[in-house]
């Protein structure tokens, strides 16, 4: 089957600004305290759990997956660019990053403990969506937690230039309740969620949801 042309664009664009995306992007220790706050209450969620490893998907360079691993987390990471995959290797050697797309995860059915969907899906067009988190479901283990975190708001960017370089893909920004209702058709129960105000570096509105897959009865 053909690769879907978003994701050829989103692969595209990454790969060009890989290099410049970790000179850019505040690490971890640079987010506001709410989000490293719901970065530290996942990772205790899951090690609680003991369901299975965390998937990070679309890692990036990798420093959110390293983060959590600091948090006593067995996390790895997964990203469309190589390029992006190489940098993570090359600065957490001792982590596992794999190319791949999360509309079709290369991990069996119930396998993870937790998946983190970090700023990674609001280039996805949300017709898709529901594919997307039904891959959520699959791959998470029973019991198993979800934490997802994006910008949210009511348009559709089609930039020209990121990170300093052309750019060829294009951000989805929905309501937070519509993200919300997306997941619990999924069969994902929401189980916390917190919204922020644009504040300093961050221009627009942004949100996180904690998400469980129910327990088989």
């Amino acid at each position: 089957m053909a690769e879907l042309s978003y994701l050829t664009a989103v692969r595209a664009s990454y790969d060009t600004v890989a290099a410049d995306y970790v000179q850019r992007v505040p690490p971890p220790a640079a987010m506001d305290p709410l989000s490293r706050a719901m970065l530290a209450g996942f990772a205790e969620l899951v090690r609680t759990a003991g369901l299975g490893p965390v998937a990070d998907l679309g890692c990036g360079p990798g420093r959110v997956t390293a983060h959590l691993a600091g948090l006593g987390v067995p996390a790895f990471g997964v990203d469309l660019s190589p390029k992006m995959v190489a940098l993570a290797r090359r600065a957490y050697p001792e982590l596992r990053f794999t190319e791949g797309s999360m509309t079709a995860l290369e991990t069996q059915d119930g396998n993870l403990g937790g998946i983190l969907a970090w700023y990674s899906t609001h280039h996805t067009p949300p017709q898709w969506l529901p594919a997307v988190f039904a891959e959520f479901h699959r791959t998470l283990a029973p019991g198993g937690h979800l934490l997802w975190g994006d910008y949210v708001g009511d348009e559709r960017l089609r930039p020209t230039h990121g990170y300093g370089h052309p750019v060829s893909y294009a951000s989805y920004l929905l309501p937070l309740e519509t993200m919300a209702g997306l997941l619990e058709q999924a069969g994902l129960a929401v189980t916390a969620r917190l919204e922020q105000e644009p504040a300093k570096r961050v221009s627009r509105p942004h949100a996180c949801l904690l998400a469980r897959k129910p327990e088989r009865r």
